[in-house]
């Protein structure tokens, strides 16, 4: 009897391997999915910041704040969202997460786009969107194995294109439609995901939710190295991208005078290459040494600033030192994350990477700010680009010592 059943067990084995592959891959596409979607709804302010600022009065400084209180409440709000996954789980909390977006969509798209303070309160709301993050990354890792996450986190961190999606679309449906036109658009993409996701999604078999509470479990990974360690990493290699992907049409349009059509399909472009390149960088993390692909992508990225800080002619030089940044900021965002899932302790990497994605938050809202009012007072971009280039050969030296040894010493 036992050697009769055998090859049946062997098939049967089989058949649940291609079920629980085909279940990880379905999993990894709903989840890029509603990352995508709710990154859009978090952009949607960048690509029409020129136009409101023009239509509003607004100063250079104002119209930075209104681009980046989405970016900042996103970011903080990581922290306890990602808690809040360890503890609920990716199943509950994207469709939850969705459909809290929704609100402020509607609420800018309707009647919130007027005036500067209302700009502002929408904003705070929308930032929720960009909270989303901290769900998929332990959503997405509990279902494969150590020696895929970096691949697999990486392709989730795909969605970071629906910013480009908003570069791409919101200027254009403004003026075939209205205001109101993108947002109620995005409104209604949220809405239909948010209802698939509540029936498709499913946590990963064997999934147990941590007993100690939010509090106690926040405590503990503070008390983490790995926390703050790719916490600082995160804040260049993705604050970068974020910064970027939200400054860049204002960028263009006063240094080069381009048009905002024109600016906001180089933002788009951007985009593009770097959520190209972030899987790229997770997938070299799980097949070389992490630190040294990590320093590789940051060394790009300081010479890319350095080259922009001179704000050469846009064709070819200034187009080619923002594609290497595009390009070097994607992958060193995956290889980032690709570091996480390698060092964070079993059970924390939700928390973990509430803290990490916080700080890639924060390190976009910085800058923004930074670079107008830089602008304001000299009428010049270099210096901010030139600090761009300095906390990137910090970043590379720190990844090259520190962060080295903390991954031999979990390796150990």
């Amino acid at each position: 009897m036992v050697a009769s059943s055998t090859p049946l067990n062997a098939v049967r084995a089989v058949a649940g391997d291609h079920t629980v592959s085909g279940g990880r891959t379905l999993m990894l596409v709903l989840a890029t999915v509603g990352f995508a979607l709710n990154f859009w709804a978090w952009a949607l302010l960048s690509p029409l910041a020129p136009r409101l600022r023009e239509e509003l009065g607004l100063s250079s400084f104002q119209e930075s704040l209104v681009v980046a209180v989405p970016v900042i409440v996103g970011s903080l709000g990581r922290i306890p969202v990602g808690a809040l996954a360890d503890r609920y789980g990716g199943r509950l909390m994207f469709p939850v997460v969705s459909l809290i977006t929704v609100v402020p969509v509607l609420f800018l798209g309707l009647v919130g786009h007027s005036a500067l303070a209302a700009l502002l309160i929408g904003g705070f709301f929308l930032g929720v969107g960009g909270t989303v993050f901290a769900v998929g990354v332990p959503f997405v890792s509990r279902w494969f194995p150590p020696e895929k996450q970096g691949l697999a986190i990486g392709v989730y961190g795909m969605g970071m294109g629906g910013t480009a999606i908003s570069a791409l679309t919101t200027v254009q449906l403004v003026d075939m439609g209205d205001t109101a036109t993108p947002f109620l658009l995005c409104a209604a993409a949220l809405a239909v995901y948010a209802i698939v996701a509540w029936f498709l999604l499913r946590d990963a078999p064997g999934r147990t939710a941590p007993s100690e509470s939010m509090t106690t479990r926040l405590k503990q990974t503070m008390r983490l190295p790995a926390t703050w360690e790719a916490s600082a990493l995160y804040a260049v290699a993705f604050g970068g991208f974020v910064a970027f992907s939200v400054y860049l049409p204002s960028y263009l349009r006063t240094a080069y005078d381009l048009s905002q059509a024109d600016a906001a399909n180089r933002m788009a472009g951007f985009v593009l290459l770097a959520v190209i390149m972030r899987p790229v960088g997770g997938w070299l993390v799980d097949r070389f040494n992490g630190p040294v692909v990590l320093a590789t992508t940051l060394g790009f990225v300081v010479a890319a600033a350095a080259v922009q800080a001179a704000t050469p002619d846009l064709i070819p030089v200034g187009t080619i030192a923002f594609l290497v940044l595009a390009a070097a900021l994607g992958a060193g965002s995956g290889a980032t994350f690709g570091l996480v899932a390698q060092i964070a302790p079993p059970g924390k990497v939700g928390s973990i990477t509430g803290f990490v994605g916080a700080a890639g938050g924060l390190g976009g809202f910085v800058p923004p700010l930074v670079m107008g009012a830089i602008y304001e007072s000299t009428a010049d971009y270099g210096p901010g680009l030139l600090a761009l280039a300095a906390v990137a050969l910090a970043a590379l030296v720190f990844t090259l010592t520190v962060v080295r040894r903390e991954v031999a010493r979990q390796r150990s």
